[in-house]
């Protein structure tokens, strides 16, 4: 999938946080540690640094909701994470965003911390970030 249309991807499905252009999706790609996880209809962008992994973004279209990609993308990113010597998963979510919050706490993810009034809506309205994180235990296959 090219830059291009993962920014459609990702426009169609955030307002909250802003979505990401092209340019910024591509530079974030040629990262030192990042990846991509992609399917039709949906994506994830991680990357690997040391023994930490971060969810830097998954986006959905929003007609492709509610059938399980998004619980896919986050089950691969943490395989994936773990297969490029990750022990710990961290993220971070808007925390009105209820959808998202309940598909991390089905992957493990807890809060951890809060940045208060960290996303702008369109709107202009303040909503808070909420730090999560899980452990990646060692597989049979990393141990």
């Amino acid at each position: 999938m090219s830059p291009e249309e993962l920014a459609a991807i990702h426009a169609a499905a955030f307002t909250t946080p802003r979505p990401w252009n092209a340019a910024e999706i591509a530079d974030l790609l040629s990262g030192p540690g990042a990846f991509l996880i992609a399917e039709p209809d949906g994506f994830l962008i991680g990357r690997v640094i040391a023994d930490e992994a971060e969810l830097l973004t998954v986006a959905v279209r929003p007609e492709a909701r509610g059938r399980g990609l998004g619980a896919g993308l986050v089950a691969t990113f943490l395989r994936e994470a773990r297969a490029r010597g990750a022990t710990t998963a961290f993220l971070e979510v808007a925390a009105d965003n209820h959808a998202a919050n309940a598909l991390y706490a089905s992957a493990g993810f807890a809060e951890t911390g809060r940045r208060p009034g960290y996303y702008v809506k369109p709107d202009g309205k303040k909503t808070d970030a909420l730090i999560l994180a899980r452990p990646l235990p060692p597989t049979p296959e990393n141990s």
